[in-house]
């Protein structure tokens, strides 16, 4: 069973290193933050399961973070702990939509208490959501003819498997909904889905979509951008319309799937991702690649598990259903 990750953010070094201690010795994975800036971007490339937050804490105070942290992840549970604990700043915490408010000192079982409540809490409102999607899609996916008991059954071998997986098929046949069933039936379920429409994107800025860009890197790059791949990091990446790529992204997405790891535009340093690829397309990319317009390379790494998805129209039997 993976470990459950804890983001402690706290301008203390005493506090951090007494937590890391004690969060470790519990067998949670933990990581740590010196300013509210630092834990939002730790927050995004990290993906933690719950949040320790300090309110007092240089620059950025810890209730805008609190604020920060909800929008860009309302179920994630956020404990909030402080050496100044009012009422006021508690009621307001609990408000922003933190799960507890803790004053410093602490003991460590009032702090272990409130984690653990807050993690069960979060995964029994994941399962929830779990049912509901399995529920929608359910319906979703109507149909009694064999093309789409072929469909579901191709997901549920490609489901438990980290194996790349190539969906193809006409446009609106229903491909990101095949690949978002597999990714809820994963094993990175409760990790981020990250969907990337590579025909929507203009060229020239697709690879700093992709895989992110340093600050200056290029014209307009006013700050560090951290690309889809590393936001994916221990979940699922959705490439979908995977056969308009230029040449020169598919060479940096092979490279990616060969490595499992990125580079930022403007960066020689590389990053680490482990991202499951589900990749769509609605070209014939073997005719593609006999015209030099898609690397065979790339597709035999995409295409570990193909599932073609049929049109409605070569699957009559599922029109009465619908």
């Amino acid at each position: 069973m993976p470990k459950s990750r804890i983001l402690v953010i706290d301008d203390e070094v005493a506090i951090r290193d007494s937590l890391r201690m004690m969060l470790e010795y519990e067998g949670y994975d933990f990581v740590g933050a010196a300013t509210g800036q630092e834990g939002l971007a730790l927050a995004e490339r990290e993906a933690p399961d719950l949040v320790l937050l300090d309110v007092k804490m240089p620059g950025m105070d810890g209730l805008e973070v609190l604020d920060r942290l909800r929008s860009m992840n309302e179920t994630l549970p956020i404990v909030v702990i402080s050496g100044h604990g009012t009422i006021s700043t508690a009621v307001e915490a609990t408000k922003k939509g933190a799960f507890d408010f803790i004053e410093k000192p602490f003991a460590s079982e009032r702090v272990l208490v409130s984690l653990r409540n807050a993690l069960a809490q979060r995964q029994l409102r994941d399962e929830n959501r779990s049912l509901k999607k399995a529920v929608e899609v359910r319906h979703q996916m109507i149909g009694e003819s064999g093309a789409l008991k072929h469909v579901m059954a191709a997901v549920a071998r490609a489901a438990p498997t980290n194996a790349t997986v190539l969906i193809y098929g006409e446009s609106g046949v229903g491909k990101e909904l095949v690949a978002r069933t597999i990714h809820r039936n994963s094993l990175r379920t409760r990790e981020r889905f990250v969907q990337v429409n590579c025909a929507a994107i203009p060229e020239e800025l697709i690879e700093s979509e992709l895989f992110g860009h340093e600050k200056g890197s290029f014209t307009g790059a006013t700050e560090k951008q951290i690309g889809k791949f590393e936001q994916a990091d221990r979940g699922t990446i959705f490439l979908d319309e995977v056969g308009d790529m230029s040449s020169k992204t598919q060479a940096k997405v092979l490279r990616v799937l060969q490595e499992g790891e990125v580079e930022r535009l403007g960066s020689a340093r590389t990053i680490k991702v482990d991202v499951r690829v589900i990749a769509a397309t609605n070209k014939n990319l073997e005719e593609e690649i006999e015209k030099g317009l898609f690397r065979e390379d790339l597709y035999f790494r995409l295409a570990v598990i193909p599932i073609y998805v049929p049109p409605l129209r070569e699957r009559p039997e599922d029109v009465a259903p619908l």
